[in-house]
């Protein structure tokens, strides 16, 4: 039997994505073994990450500064724009390097059922950025469902007045799949093959 403690690191660790009760007990395994080169660097990290945690102001993701690093990075094209569901999404994108503009996450998508409104979203902010200009392509990058595309449709409707072309990730991406999980070749053949929003 473990401790108290080391029980309680264990079901933390078990609520993470991808890590189940068995993992997560290998896991707080390795850090018990490895402790000076595993356990507490991840601890100072762990402690700087929340210290400093933030979300940006700009665009919605997280980091640990505002604007975060992507808004303040003054190599980025602000006349192109992405806008993502969830900060996982940008994080997939950038991560591909394919993207050279800036990103807006909306903080979910529009869902009848989860009671998901338009006020419940980032949108408003996404106006604003607009109606600020300098910007001359928006890319509506939502997941392949049914509510990602609703999203898209509903955005696609409030941005036609501004003067910007509106494009949306070419279809080939998995039905039902989410971009956090898709592989850099697809990623790059979905940016490649956006195309303006019907």
């Amino acid at each position: 039997m473990s401790s108290p403690e080391i029980n309680a690191l264990t079901q933390a660790l078990a609520k993470l994505p991808g890590l189940g009760p068995r993992s997560a007990r290998r896991a707080v395994l390795h850090l018990l073994k490895k402790r000076e080169t595993a356990l507490e660097p991840l601890l100072v990290a762990l402690a700087n990450v929340s210290d400093r945690l933030t979300r940006c102001a700009t665009c919605g993701n997280v980091d640990t500064s505002d604007p975060c690093g992507i808004c303040a990075d003054p190599r980025r094209d602000q006349r192109a724009l992405c806008v993502v569901e969830e900060v996982a999404d940008l994080w997939a994108l950038d991560r591909a390097r394919l993207f050279p503009g800036r990103f807006h996450v909306l903080g979910g998508k529009l869902s009848a059922l989860d009671g998901v409104r338009p006020e419940d979203l980032s949108i408003d902010a996404l106006i604003r950025r607009l109606e600020a200009g300098g910007i001359d392509e928006v890319v509506l990058a939502m997941n392949a469902t049914l509510e990602g595309q609703t999203t898209a449709h509903y955005l696609a409707d409030r941005i036609e007045r501004f003067p910007v072309r509106v494009t949306q990730l070419a279809h080939g991406l998995p039905v039902g799949g989410e971009l956090d999980y898709l592989d850099e070749g697809t990623l790059a053949q979905a940016l490649r093959a956006r195309r303006p929003v019907a």
